[in-house]
């Protein structure tokens, strides 16, 4: 994922190509949100057995008439999002799901309102240094764990979700892949702790919120008799230098200039291979250090990944028209939307609204690329970027805070919250469906904190 990923290929037609397509075209990508909204609700087994199928299905809808209609053009474009954005996407999601899952906390572990908070509070802060999906891996089977013996589960893993799997991960470019891609865009490392501030407006309330909901549960509880308290303790902790590996290999390959060469003409950048390379090293060495034991304590299986990796696979090829358009800006099919994008709350709930849909990633871009264009049109993009952090940084904040915290508001808003929910719905936890979870919670719930963090920063 490189500062490739939102420019237009040069003399492929890629600026053209937005103009010219209709609104309609982004059908299949309607199509499959809705499948993955609807089947799971209806026909559940049917679905687990079958998404691969929904989603080649959706992916086919769309490429066969793009091939037809636009041939060299809709090949490069297709080849163009999948060598620079879905493959580093999940490979990077990958090596931090694979390495996680090598790190096992044991130990007597009781579910509380105090315990659960404070769980959530360091997930939420490991977030931003070991990625959402990181953090994610590494506490949602400890919290499962700790309370498995209650009967309430549902609104841990909502406020999870919310807290560790998308608004933790906006203090570094590790964290969430917005900001990942960001930082290959020029948006220096260490920038993105100025979101501290937002960070805090939202987390706060938002924690106090839990407190109070899983105190009221707590109390309706039948507590069962303490049996032993074994000491907390990490198993498998040589998986946390794999980590610092990734966090090493992510930082190498916005710093290490090494040229490009061209493959199926699409331009790859040397230092992101090297960077893939080494996140696929990490994981396969974290396979290879981990014992047996702790990856069936850890009740370790590949279908969560697997099932981001297909799902979002469907997802890429299918959001090509929508990105397009937007891409096209005041001369594509969205152009009442993009003109209507001019203040920094606009930024924040328009990137946020389309990022709960659309996948995070790819939308920060599309509009930290309208953002440069309305104030340093012609620049080159690095360059635009650091005009941006100087003269108009609170417009970059609205972007990355945005697209990173309403991550959070469906399922599919970033790729953690499905792994979360599947590894919830495994242990036996029944999971709300996809509108469920935004009508009970993410909604009433999260657009009051969303809306306090507008008019404290961007009105």
């Amino acid at each position: 994922m490189d500062e490739s990923a939102v420019a237009s290929p040069a003399g492929h037609g890629g600026e053209e190509l937005g103009t010219k397509l209709p609104l309609w075209s982004t059908i299949p990508f309607v199509g499959i949100l809705l499948s993955i909204a609807i089947f799971p609700l209806f026909a559940p087994r049917w679905w687990h057995k079958h998404f691969p199928q929904v989603s080649l299905f959706w992916a086919l809808v769309m490429v066969v008439p793009f091939l037809f209609a636009y041939r060299r053009v809709a090949l490069h474009e297709i080849l163009h999002i999948y060598m620079l954005d879905y493959l580093p996407f999940v490979i990077l999601l990958w090596s931090l799901y694979t390495v996680s899952a090598g790190i096992y906390i044991r130990g007597t572990l009781r579910g509380s309102p105090s315990l659960n908070t404070l769980l959530l509070v360091i997930g939420t802060i490991l977030a931003s240094w070991v990625g959402t999906t990181g953090a994610s891996m590494i506490l949602i089977r400890p919290l499962i764990r700790a309370n498995a013996w209650r009967r309430h589960k549902v609104h841990l893993i909502v406020f999870f979700i919310f807290l560790v799997s998308n608004i933790g991960g906006s203090l570094t470019p590790l964290g969430d892949p917005p900001l990942f891609l960001g930082f290959l865009r020029g948006v220096p490392f260490f920038w993105t702790l100025k979101l501290i501030g937002p960070l805090l407006v939202v987390a706060v309330p938002l924690l106090i919120t839990f407190f109070v909901i899983d105190l009221h549960y707590f109390r309706q509880e039948e507590r069962p008799e303490q049996t032993g308290n074994e000491p907390v303790r990490i198993e498998g902790a040589r998986n946390f230098i794999l980590l610092g590996g990734i966090v090493g290999a992510v930082l190498m390959s916005g710093m290490w200039k090494a040229g490009t060469f061209d493959l199926f003409g699409v331009p790859l950048k040397i230092e992101f291979v090297v960077r893939d390379f080494l996140l696929l090293l990490m994981g396969l060495l974290s396979l290879r250090v981990t014992s047996a034991k702790i990856h069936k304590a850890n009740e370790f299986s590949w279908f969560p990944i697997r099932e981001v990796a297909i799902l979002f696979a469907g997802i890429f090829m299918t959001i090509i028209p929508a990105l397009a358009i937007l891409k096209a800006g005041a001369d594509g099919a969205l152009a009442p939307l993009i003109a209507f994008t001019r203040e920094p709350s606009h930024f924040f709930w328009i990137t946020g609204g389309l990022s709960g849909f659309l996948d995070n990633a790819p939308t920060y871009l599309t509009f930290l690329n309208t953002a440069m264009g309305s104030f340093f049109e012609g620049v080159p993009v690095h360059e635009a970027v650091h005009h941006l952090i100087r003269e108009q940084s609170i417009y970059l904040e609205a972007i990355s805070s945005g697209a990173v915290y309403m991550g959070a508001l469906t399922y599919i808003g970033n790729a953690p919250n499905f792994m979360v929910k599947s590894i919830a719905e495994e242990a036996g936890i029944a999971m709300p469906s996809f509108f469920g979870y935004m009508v009970r919670w993410s909604l009433p719930i999260l657009i009051p904190a969303f809306i306090l963090l507008t008019v404290v920063f961007y009105m």
